[in-house]
């Protein structure tokens, strides 16, 4: 895995994390590259299905070939096995849409990051405890922008992501780091539907492009 705090500094530089899944891995590895192109350095690539591991090792082997200063993590790894099976594959840092410490003492042990999700202060002390340098406020779309500046006075110093539902456009943005994020996940709002199946990756560069301005806009 790469280095812990090099991974979170690239995160929140970009200020934003793109994730997806897809299931034909010439798209996903086209998607990649689209993301790439448009600025990207970081990314989470989720496994959401039976293809998502074999799809991760091909877009992994791209990467090192294409792209030397990418961060490639791999999303929604919820057992120690998936752990395990994805950082042999490869994967950067891990990022999970629940707590489960033993794939934080897994990562944790081989200096990587590991991002947890997390809906109640409670889990969110809980994913403290076990190591959590960032946490992933999820699903953000229910929690919303008010949730973060609550809980960011009880846990002071402590970095925040929302992921789920966070918008394409400048008011959704903005409210997010005006409670005190580090950075947005954005998935199927900025990787749609329309655009994976229709190979839209003109539009997926010119979203990518306006979603990274908005976030360094809105600081």
């Amino acid at each position: 895995m790469k280095n812990k705090q090099a991974v979170l500094d690239s995160i929140i530089k970009q200020g934003m994390l793109p994730l997806f899944f897809y299931e034909d891995a010439d798209v996903s590895l086209q998607v990649v590259r689209t993301l790439y192109k448009a600025g990207v350095r970081v990314m989470e690539y989720t496994n959401r299905a039976k293809e998502a591991f074999e799809n991760f090792k091909i877009l992994k082997a791209a990467v090192d070939a294409e792209m030397p200063d990418f961060y490639f993590g791999a999303g929604t790894i919820k057992t120690k096995d998936d752990a395990n099976k994805y950082i042999e594959a490869g994967t950067d840092f891990i990022v999970a849409p629940t707590i489960n410490s033993e794939v934080g003492a897994i990562v944790n042990r081989r200096g990587g990051l590991w991002i947890p999700g997390c809906m109640t202060p409670t889990e969110i002390h809980l994913a403290q405890e076990h190591g959590a340098a960032l946490i992933k406020i999820f699903p953000a779309n229910v929690l919303g922008p008010g949730f973060v500046t609550a809980v960011s006075d009880v846990f002071r110093g402590q970095l925040f992501m929302p992921t789920g539902g966070v918008e394409l456009n400048r008011e959704n943005i903005s409210g997010w780091f005006k409670a005190g994020v580090c950075a947005v996940g954005m998935g199927s709002k900025l990787i749609t539907k329309e655009i994976l199946q229709n190979k839209l990756y003109d539009q997926l560069y010119a979203d990518t492009v306006k979603a990274l301005e908005l976030v360094q806009s809105s600081r």
